[in-house]
């Protein structure tokens, strides 16, 4: 079993048969895919099956096991998966399929989300514009109990292998097609993000015209220059001249909001543009902000009001898989050192009243614009006179699941309870030997498989620590010389294996797009689906709109290659050099 199928297999557990809303809706079972913490304190992700009979509902969770995982692999996803809950809300459809599949002369069929393309088989919609009845999904994620309009993000699966999905109030996305599981983020990141389209079309093989409007809303289009964006600070002033995370740099190339000329998008590549980039940038500290404010930075502690100084008080700062929240506290505006836990005993109260703040934020690279990096804040007034019984005990109530394997550069954690007379001490250990005390161990190793434990109030915890990252081969010789194409293949020994050619940016490998199962093909200018030329060897890059003008990519090109699987690992960059001629 690969890394993947047995971390997801870990996490996959029935919760039981819940109850449809309406008696005509078909029963529905609700399946905890990944709970890292109370509904209430967590975003949740709601993934609904459409046109999956009873029989096919094991290729409904295979479907969810991979857009899941291809989700873990991007970030800011990957850094912050642990903000997440994922329900799998599988419903047995009366018929296999969606409507209007993939013409809209193809039949209509009897499900329960009446999920169908053409926008739901609307001859003036598009044909890849995947609808699903709202209020049906709504019914089917209120069966995931506690989660509300608030505090989750449906996305619905359709059974279909067809190109197609849709963003909004949800997202959808075809179940099956070899890209669908790149279709959920860029959903996302209309959901979520309210990122807009960076397609320079609406309509396939039909080229969008010149925008015309004043400055556009979206925060990664504009009609400013370079110069204005720095002059003004404006747009993505902060991001200019870096290198972009979806290949090239960020800076100001046109196209976008389906217009070809008059309007700019910050690089070349984004998953907003193309699906199997990451996101540039721009978009990734969108997506940072947005999932950050759907979850309390600060998920328990001492609640706020009068306490006494003679105790310890305590924050409980959300756990990012690759780092730590800043937490930061003050009385009466002067600092005082302290990590989660500060006792007071310490800080040489004097008598009166004080106030007591502790600050969260968040330290990511990924924000750089004061303005939207996560923060919170909670404030006490401290009264010398208030007298504090002994409250709590220092057991375990929180931790890093110790049902899958750890990456190697994670940051583990346990939450004990809150005593206010004492801060439990957790003691690590790494491999049988002392690592350090606190309530994180941030580890940092870069091969190998490891035992991490932790151990308070008479407690042991244990995880496993995977630190080697998959090995990726492919099917190119290396220094092979081709003429006018040449298929590759990549296989990963774990995750998801992802490629760049002539140091672009990083693409996720699905296979083929009409065939998961056939080899990447490159040629000179492209091959032409559906509208979009993929596997073109030309400066344009590897999928361009048809109406592109493309140079032929001739010559010597370096391929490199790697994987990252699900503990976060990525493994070793290898790279093979191909030459294509005439």
């Amino acid at each position: 079993m690969s890394k993947w199928a047995g971390f997801l297999a870990a996490l996959l557990i029935a919760v039981g048969i819940a109850t449809p809303a309406y008696a005509d809706d078909p029963v529905a079972s609700v399946t905890d895919v990944q709970v890292t913490g109370p509904v209430a304190q967590r975003f949740n992700l709601v993934v609904l099956g459409d046109g999956y009979t009873a029989a096919e509902q094991g290729k409904f969770f295979a479907d969810v096991q991979r857009h899941v995982s291809t989700l873990w692999s991007l970030e800011p996803f990957k850094s912050y998966r642990s903000y997440f809950n994922v329900y799998a809300v599988s419903i047995a459809s009366p018929e296999s399929g969606v409507d209007c599949d993939p013409s809209l002369d193809a039949p209509r069929r009897d499900t329960p989300l009446n999920m169908g393309f053409w926008g739901g088989c609307n001859p003036q919609s598009v044909q890849r514009l995947l609808t699903v009845d709202d209020a049906a999904a709504q019914r089917y994620a209120d069966l995931v109990p506690g989660t509300t309009r608030a505090n989750r993000q449906i996305l619905a699966l359709g059974n279909s292998s067809t190109y197609g999905g849709a963003g909004g109030t949800y997202a959808t996305a075809s179940g099956g097609n070899a890209l669908s599981a790149l279709i959920s983020p860029h959903e996302l990141g209309h959901s979520l993000g309210g990122l807009d389209d960076e397609y320079d079309y609406y309509a396939r093989n039909v080229p969008g015209g010149a925008y015309e409007g004043g400055e556009p809303d979206s925060i990664h289009h504009t009609l400013l220059t370079e110069q204005q964006m720095r002059d003004q600070h404006a747009k993505w002033w902060r991001w200019l001249g870096e290198p972009s995370e979806a290949g090239g740099t960020i800076g100001r190339v046109e196209g976008g909001l389906y217009t070809q000329t008059g309007v700019w998008r910050p690089s070349k590549h984004s998953m907003m543009k193309t699906l199997g980039y990451a996101f540039d940038q721009v978009g990734r500290e969108r997506m940072t902000q947005r999932v950050s404010a759907k979850v309390p930075l600060i998920s328990g502690g001492t609640p706020a009001g009068t306490i006494g100084a003679d105790r310890v008080v305590w924050v409980r700062p959300m756990h990012p898989v690759d780092h730590r929240l800043a937490v930061t506290w003050a009385l009466d505006g002067r600092p005082l050192r302290a990590s989660d836990a500060l006792d007071l005993r310490q800080a040489h109260v004097k008598p009166g009243k004080h106030t007591l703040t502790a600050s969260v934020t968040d330290p990511t690279p990924f924000v750089r614009d004061p303005a939207v990096r996560p923060t919170a804040t909670r404030t006490w007034t401290v009264d010398t006179a208030v007298v504090t019984p002994p409250a709590g005990d220092s057991a375990v109530i929180a931790s890093t699941p110790t049902t899958a394997p750890v990456g190697g550069h994670d940051v583990v954690y346990v939450e004990t309870g809150e005593p206010t007379g004492s801060i439990p001490q957790v003691r690590w250990t790494l491999d049988g030997r002392p690592a350090g005390s606190g309530s994180d161990f941030a580890l940092k190793e870069s091969r190998g498989q490891h035992t991490l434990t932790a151990t308070t109030g008479g407690v042991t915890l244990t995880w496993t620590v995977d630190a080697d990252g998959p090995t990726t081969t492919v099917s190119l010789p290396p220094d092979a010389v081709f003429h006018g194409s040449f298929p590759m293949r990549l296989t990963a020994s774990d995750g998801m294996p992802e490629f760049r050619v002539d140091g672009d940016g990083w693409h996720k490998y699905y296979g083929w797009p009409t065939d998961p199962n056939a080899p990447y093909l490159f040629t000179p200018r492209g091959t032409e689906i559906d509208g979009l030329a993929y596997g073109n060897l030309g400066p344009d890059g590897l999928t361009v709109s048809p109406f592109t003008e493309r140079k032929p990519g001739y010559g010597r090109h370096r391929i490199e290659y790697r994987s990252i699987d699900a503990a976060g690992n990525v493994g070793p960059t290898r790279s093979v050099t191909v030459t294509l001629l005439p």
